[in-house]
């Protein structure tokens, strides 16, 4: 894939682009920040578990 067909190809994303609603945008960040708290939950479960392990 040549440097021209590349650029083809990213301004025909470009142009099918649209800006997104402003329910659209807070519906995203609510699904973000739910995917945070989910990755930090599991993350300080693990933490946790590890920490009661090595008092045991």
């Amino acid at each position: 894939m040549g440097l021209r067909n590349f650029i083809t190809s990213a301004w025909q994303t470009l142009k099918l682009a649209k800006k997104s609603s402003r329910e659209e945008f807070l519906l995203y960040l609510k699904l973000v920040f739910l995917g945070l708290f989910a990755v930090g939950s599991v993350g300080f479960l693990i933490l946790f578990v590890s920490a009661l392990i090595k008092l045991g």
